[in-house]
This record gives C-alpha cells, sequence and structure tokens, in this order.
C-alpha cells in the first residue's frame, strides 16, 4: 500500500496514538517534524526504540529521545565530514604533486593515457577520468580558476583541475596512477601501503557521502568493501568471528581507524577528544539508549579511547 499524504498533526497523532510515543509538548514536536521531516527524523531514527514484535515504541519512549539521537548524529555528521576534508585536502594536494613531478605541468600530460596504470581491466576507467579531467580543462566555464588559466596561460595545471574533484574521483584517480606514483604517495603515510590507501581511500569515500547526504552516519556499514587488518585490530584485541574481525572493518570504528593512520597524530588527538565529546553529551542529553548500546551500534569497542596509547 502507499503511504499516505499526513499532516502534521496527523502524524502527531499516529506516533502518540498509534505508536505510543510520548509527546509532551506537540507544538515543539511539530516545529521538528518542518524543519526536518518525519523521513528523516521518525524513519531514519526510530527504529532503536521500536518493539520488533509490537510496533510500538518502548514504554516510556519520548519523541525527544529521538531528537536527540537525530541531533547526536547530524553533530557526528559535521564531525566527521571536517576530518575527511583534512585527508581529501591533503591526497589531492599529493596527487597533483607527483603526477607533476614525474610528468610536468603540461595539461596534455594528465589528458594521456599513457601516464595511467595500463593494466587492461583499467581502460574504461582511465578513459572516463580523461574525459572528465578534459572537460575541466578545456571546456568548464563554472569556475573562475579555471577559466583564468586556460585564458591567461592556455593551460590548466593539474593542481588546479583537482581543486574541482570530488574525494570519490581523487580516489579513483590515485587507483589508476602508475605503481611509481602510487608509491611516492604512499610514503606521506608512514604506515599505509599502496593497496591498502587504496581501500582507505574507497572506504572513507563512501562514509563521506553518508556525511554529504545528510544519511544516518552512527550505525552505518560498508556493504562494498572493507577497511584493511591493521595492528591497532590485533593491539586492541578487538572481538572476532571466527578468522575475521567483527568490528572496526565495515562500521564506523573501522573509519575512526582508518582516520588514525590518515590524519597526523595531533589531528587524530583533536578529532578522538570532540568525539568523545560527542558521545558524552549525548549520553547525558537522553537515557533511553545507554552509551554501551550506542558504541555497540557504532562498532565500537568498550576500550576506543585506547586507540592513541598504540604505536602504528
Amino acid at each position: 500500500m502507499i503511504k499516505p499524504y499526513l499532516t502534521y498533526a496527523q502524524q502527531i497523532q499516529k506516533l502518540r496514538d498509534d505508536k505510543g510515543l510520548v509527546l509532551s509538548d506537540e507544538t515543539y514536536a511539530e516545529q521538528m517534524l518542518t524543519d526536518i521531516g518525519y523521513f528523516s527524523l521518525i524513519g531514519g531514527y526510530k527504529n532503536l526504540f521500536i518493539n520488533p514484535m509490537t510496533r510500538k515504541y518502548e514504554g516510556g519512549t519520548t519523541f525527544e529521545d529521538i531528537v536527540a539521537l537525530y541531533q547526536f548524529d547530524e553533530e557526528l555528521r559535521q564531525l566527521t565530514f571536517k576530518y575527511l576534508g583534512k585527508v581529501e585536502q591533503k591526497i589531492r594536494q599529493l596527487i597533483s604533486y607527483c603526477f607533476c613531478a614525474c610528468y610536468g605541468e603540461q595539461q596534455i600530460h594528465y589528458l594521456t593515457a599513457a601516464n595511467y596504470n595500463q593494466n587492461p581491466g583499467n581502460a574504461v576507467a582511465v578513459t572516463k577520468l580523461i574525459n572528465k579531467l578534459d572537460y575541466h580543462a578545456n571546456r568548464n566555464t563554472e569556475k573562475q580558476y579555471l577559466v583564468h588559466q586556460r585564458r591567461v596561460y592556455h593551460n590548466v595545471p593539474l593542481w588546479v583541475t583537482t581543486k574541482i574533484l570530488t574525494f570519490g574521483e581523487l580516489s579513483k584517480f590515485y587507483a589508476l596512477l602508475q605503481h611509481r606514483q602510487q608509491s611516492a604517495i604512499s610514503k606521506s603515510y608512514e604506515h599505509v601501503s599502496e593497496k591498502s590507501l587504496i581501500r582507505y581511500l574507497n572506504g572513507m569515500t563512501l562514509f563521506r557521502n553518508v556525511c554529504a547526504h545528510g544519511e544516518r552516519l552512527f550505525s552505518h556499514n560498508i556493504a562494498q568493501m572493507e577497511f584493511p587488518d591493521t595492528p591497532l585490530h590485533k593491539k586492541m584485541n578487538l572481538p572476532k568471528k571466527g578468522i575475521q574481525y567483527a568490528v572496526g572493518k565495515k562500521d564506523y570504528f573501522g573509519l575512526v581507524i582508518a582516520l588514525r593512520y590518515m590524519l597526523s597524530r595531533q589531528d587524530f588527538l583533536i578529532y578522538k577528544r570532540e568525539l568523545k565529546k560527542l558521545i558524552d553529551s549525548y549520553c547525558r542529553k537522553s537515557q533511553r539508549l545507554s552509551k554501551h548500546d550506542l558504541l555497540t551500534q557504532m562498532g565500537m569497542p568498550v576500550n576506543w579511547e585506547t586507540i592513541t596509547r598504540y604505536k602504528l
């Protein structure tokens, strides 16, 4: 059946009378539904408070409990996006620097397929990348910095062109580079190999997209791939299912571990402090979801804060 359109008043009535949600301030509830939307707020965060058998809210669950979890996730997206942005900026700079160190600053070099990995399986992806770079270098008129380089210098160097590429496009760019450029870039991350860097960038791209599109982040698991095993997994004695780690591979904690390897130590310490503060703040606002349950949803072990005690 198609779900019917409901007015805000009808949405509130449904939550209160049909679902058993406690609404102490219906004016506040209507304002939140107006600002956020029923689907994003209720549809996105209700399942942690719903009894799966009755499909009603567990006794005592309030509208404010759901809003608190939504606001926690919103702040988590903002925090995560900020530090993924630092990773993105560094990889953007490293790609253009290392490529130009090999081939020079002329745009013809990054528009030449022979300057990429010649594995036959990469041919289609290389063509797509070059087509995108060619558009930005020669036809894009939306960005003034591209137009300026084209008009004044008749050349758009790679460090200018990469400015407009998304995290996902940069991730693909790195994966298509020749081995010598991949090696040079990965050496900027002391404990990350060329292959691991590809997996880190792919996984981070997926989490970045969740942040950018306002989707639920704290319990997100990446389905398409997983982050690599690291010495930190072993040192932190993370739980396993058989020979596979049960956490820190596809979940938010996997991203935390990835950031431990991809950020400077100082940046990671600040990120970790802000993440701890955010978790503690949520637990003070709402006791409906325990700290243990929240960490479990995030794939975070109880000893997650010890992540900085160990050398990489």
